[in-house]
């Protein structure tokens, strides 16, 4: 489960987009302070650092495994899915329990052991020499 919750959190902090076209245009902005030089103007966010490729390849390696779930039980790995996006900053879940049981129509206790079976699919895969990447 931490690998999974590990590849989410990588998900998340990778780029939205490309690399800036500032560059190739010449307009870049001219930092006239240096409070603006590090960001304390006060409405930047912080983003997390682009993870590492060794980290990305476990990120692929990682959501692979959500295929050892069997097709039939396809709402499973959507909530293995939903459980391993973790914010990359603070580590916390995007998907609570009671969001991911509303959406469902379903009990957040059910949702948890739902999530458990899922889990217990992937590891059994894994354990008996499944596909996984």
């Amino acid at each position: 489960m931490a690998r999974l919750e590990e590849a989410g959190a990588t998900l998340l902090a990778l780029p939205m987009r490309g690399y800036s076209p500032k560059l190739r245009l010449g307009t870049l902005e001219i930092v006239r302070a240096a409070s603006e030089a590090y960001g304390w103007e006060g409405n930047t966010k912080l983003r997390p650092p682009v993870p590492p490729a060794a980290r990305i390849t476990r990120m692929d390696e990682a959501f692979a495994w959500l295929a050892l779930i069997p097709d039939d039980r396809y709402v499973l790995r959507r909530i293995a899915a939903a459980r391993a996006l973790t914010h990359p900053l603070t580590g916390r879940h995007l998907t609570p329990w009671r969001r991911l049981g509303a959406a469902l129509g379903a009990d957040h206790k059910a949702v948890q052991r739902w999530h458990a079976e899922a889990i217990g699919l992937i590891a059994r895969a894994l354990a008996g020499g499944g596909r996984h990447g």
